[in-house]
């Protein structure tokens, strides 16, 4: 997967969709996300389930070439009410099922969750997979009309996930913390609030991210310690005309009893 170069600068687009809408993509991400899993020795990937692809409250943001042909990164918001459980529900609630009951009260208000993220070793070190999808999944919140968003981070990325305007919460788990996705390695429940205003984002990504909000179609040159990339923003989302968060809210269950939890769906930031 050869990037190209303008400049001196990788030159890629990062397209939202949802996911069952366009499950060619969806395939390729799929297949780019195994390969970062197993890479870093995480070998049940696997078995891992991909029901995602047919979620009708799935979206997906893609990191690709200008024609499409080659993907790079990617990450999933995954909205509460859709026809499977959050994956953060599915990954901790055999440790904890009081996840059950935070998710649920989030989603009264409509609530998603940011999983999936990576990145392809091609593109490493310009920011896909931290930063500029970080930005852009809570950018296209609005458009989806969720108030708060879910993750469960790696311990690499709680600082980065802070600045944008997730913060820790310490009543599942370990204080917050899980043995996810093996027991050697431990994962974070975070949660962002305040969607709309993003107002426990510092003021730079505050100001990024409410900019793509404005102009969601737009080329930008991104820096990331030094390291220059150009993203082809085109992030609005297609066919929400057949988007019903309401409706989505209206599938909501709440009990343990209704959710199966599952360690094989490997999702995380």
């Amino acid at each position: 997967m050869a990037l190209i170069f303008k400049d001196g600068r990788p030159v890629v687009r990062l397209r939202a969709f949802r996911a069952i809408d366009d499950p060619e993509t969806c395939e390729r991400f799929i297949e780019g996300h195994a390969r970062v899993l197993t890479a870093i020795g995480v070998q049940k990937v696997t078995s891992s389930k991909n029901d995602w692809m047919y979620n009708p409250a799935a979206f997906v943001l893609i990191v690709e070439s200008l024609d499409g042909e080659n993907v790079f990164g990617g990450v999933r918001i995954h909205v509460s009410g859709g026809s499977e459980p959050l994956p953060i529900e599915q990954a901790t609630g055999n440790m904890d099922s009081d996840i059950y009951e935070l998710v649920y009260r989030h989603a009264l208000q409509g609530t998603g969750e940011g999983c999936g993220l990576w990145n392809s070793r091609e593109i490493a070190g310009y920011g896909i997979g931290s930063i500029f999808l970080t930005r852009a999944g809570a950018a296209i919140a609005t458009q989806i009309g969720i108030t708060s968003l879910f993750a469960l981070c790696a311990p690499y990325t709680v600082k980065l996930a802070e600045s944008v305007g997730y913060r820790i919460d310490t009543s599942v788990g370990n204080n917050g913390t899980f043995y996810y996705p093996k027991l050697d390695l431990i994962a974070t429940v975070m949660i962002m609030h305040n969607l709309d205003t993003l107002s426990e984002a510092d003021q730079e990504n505050k100001d990024a991210i409410s900019s793509l909000r404005n102009n969601s179609n737009v080329v930008r040159i991104e820096t990331l310690r030094n390291k220059e990339i150009e993203i082809h923003y085109q992030i609005d989302i297609p066919n929400l005309s057949q988007w019903d968060l309401n409706q989505i809210i209206e599938n909501l269950k709440s009990t343990p009893k209704d959710l199966e939890s599952d360690d094989t769906n490997l999702n995380i930031l």
